[in-house]
């Protein structure tokens, strides 16, 4: 008896990852799966879809992304990567984590549900980031433990703390035996991290890394055991200066990744198909770039059911109408075609509230010794230089705009503690006003630069008030808001809404700048009060560090200006 399936695609050319080669051939699907990647079977199938004239790829896999940048809900995204061919993104949800612990997580993962866009967890590793990092919850191993039960959860996050790792810490140890006892497995974050200290973390168990910015990095991860994966975000933008390192003999090793990018960038750019295209265009063989794509990024986080076009995978697929410009006509999911048809709304989320009650006194900063230390933003990127630059001495300063040095503030927002952080950056332009947020990794307190201590208190108490969010304003109101009700991280809003509300703050900073948008002033500071990325950051507790890795005087006693990376 003839067996009769669902569906049969014919006349595609047809990805099969295993040699990396397009092949003239049909998918038989029944049930969400592909039973058979031949030609021809005994089969009578339901519906025949005729593809003659397409391409045919696994559903991409973004291997590390913090769906949290996105600023919608976990619902509200799927309904945007999977127009971009993304059928399954493996996530770190430490965002929301470090403002309100395992009930941020457990919001992520129900919220996620409503999507059909597989949504993998990792669960973060290091909540707080660092010790002395003033977020809303801590996390153990034990805290942790109970997560597993959840069939989303696939493994531990990417462990930040070198330190931690480097002398053994009891907790964080647990933490990565956690995820291999029970089948999964712990990534990495090497970030400024030599040969030496490469071994130290494999050796520790940690077996991926995403923050290469140069062909050097990617391969001495490489050659280190790791799986790399090229990281395309909207600062982190990286996939041009490490595609190169990929080799036909190598490429194993590499998979796309998206770390940090927000509604508006996934509607315009894309997620891992603008990947995919910008390794394309830098000469990689499509066949190669839709591999890292999809079945590399499946094999470094062990989801053995995907990532290939054969015979017990789901019919996770992606159909193009040009496959070097990766225009996707259409995705399938679980062997059905998506379409944006079910309404959903973001689940409700009430387990935190900005607290805070900074006052004008807390930013002042003076500055006697005519020298200070100044965070150097780097456009496009998250680490920074930490440059030494001559200022006037003066009891208060607010912003030296010939020089470009701003005010910058981090004000803690989680316990009401009353720290503040008062530094000074270079690279924003501002001409006058402000910008505020509550995105500010990773302990997500409020984040402000600007032009005047008036004018960043303005900016300061809206987001207050939005419980949550980012806002620009001039010197004598606020232009344009984006409240962030989710743990001051995410909308409520549809992903249209909201990337409405993000076009709206762009417009707003470039009149307070009075330059055109050239790169993402609001993702950019909120890494500028990250420590564990090089070099200088700003905390609620003070300006970091990085390479001394404590903190340092604003002031200081050098005269000579220095425009280099501190590395």
């Amino acid at each position: 008896m003839t067996k009769t399936v669902e569906m049969v695609i014919t006349g595609a050319q047809v990805l099969n990852v295993e040699t990396r080669e397009f092949e003239a051939t049909s998918l038989w699907i029944d049930h969400g799966r592909i039973i058979s990647n031949l030609q021809d079977e005994p089969y009578e199938a339901l519906e025949h879809v005729d593809a003659r004239g397409k391409w045919i790829v696994p559903g991409m896999i973004d291997a590390h992304v913090h769906m949290e940048s996105a600023m919608v809900a976990p619902s509200e995204l799927g309904k945007v990567l999977l127009q971009h061919g993304v059928t399954t993104i493996v996530t770190d949800p430490h965002e929301l984590a470090n403002v309100a612990g395992t009930a941020g997580i457990e919001y992520l993962i129900a919220d996620a549900r409503q999507t059909p866009l597989d949504v993998c967890f990792m669960l973060p590793s290091s909540v707080p980031c660092v010790p002395f990092d003033d977020n809303g919850a801590t996390l153990h191993a034990a805290d942790l433990r109970p997560l597993y039960q959840e069939p989303e959860v696939r493994g531990l996050a990417e462990v930040m703390d070198y330190g931690a790792v480097a002398r053994g810490d009891e907790d964080t140890m647990a933490k990565i035996h956690d995820a291999y006892a029970r089948g999964y497995h712990a990534d990495g974050h090497a970030a400024g991290l030599d040969a030496h200290q490469l071994n130290v973390m494999r050796n520790a168990g940690l077996d991926t890394d995403h923050e290469c910015m140069t062909v050097e990095e990617a391969r001495d991860r490489v050659k280190a055991g790791m799986t790399v994966f090229l990281r395309e975000g909207t600062v982190e933008r990286d996939v041009l200066a490490t595609i190169s390192a990929v080799t036909e003999a190598n490429a194993g090793r590499f998979a796309f990744c998206t770390d940090d990018k927000t509604i508006s960038d996934l509607m315009t750019e894309g997620s891992i198909d603008y990947n995919v295209r910008l390794a394309i265009q830098s000469g990689m063989r499509p066949a190669l770039a839709y591999t890292l794509a999809s079945y590399n990024g499946a094999v470094a986080h062990r989801l053995t059911d995907r990532g290939r076009l054969s015979a017990g995978q789901l019919a996770d697929l992606v159909v193009l109408d040009d496959v070097t410009a990766v225009k996707v006509a259409k995705t399938m999911k679980n062997g059905q075609w998506v379409t944006e048809t079910t309404a959903t709304q973001p689940l409700t989320f009430t387990a935190t509230h900005v607290q805070q009650h900074a006052q004008l006194a807390d930013f002042k900063l003076s500055l006697t010794t005519g020298a200070a230390n100044v965070i150097g933003v780097q456009p496009n990127h998250i680490e920074t230089d930490h440059l030494t630059m001559t200022v006037a001495p003066t009891e208060n300063f607010e912003a030296d705009i010939d020089q470009d040095i701003l005010k910058m503030v981090v004000v803690e927002r989680h316990h009401n503690t009353g720290k503040v952080g008062v530094g000074l950056v270079h690279g924003f332009g501002l001409k006058h006003g402000a910008i505020a947020g509550t995105v500010a990794h990773d302990a997500h307190n409020i984040v402000a630069v600007g032009t005047s201590d008036e004018a960043i208190m303005r900016v300061i108490t809206q987001i207050t008030q939005d419980n949550g969010g980012i806002a620009v304003g001039d010197e004598h109101q606020v232009l344009a808001t984006m409240p962030l009700a989710i743990g001051g991280l995410l909308s409520t809003s549809t992903y249209q809404v909201a990337a409405a509300q993000l076009d709206g703050l762009k417009q707003a900073y470039e009149v307070i700048s009075e330059q055109p948008f050239s790169f993402d002033p609001f993702i950019t500071l909120s890494f500028l009060t990250l420590p564990v990325i090089p070099t200088l950051k700003l905390t609620a507790r003070g300006l970091f560090d990085y390479d001394s890795f404590d903190f340092i005087p604003v002031a200081t006693t050098a005269t000579t200006e220095s425009l280099a990376t501190s590395r």
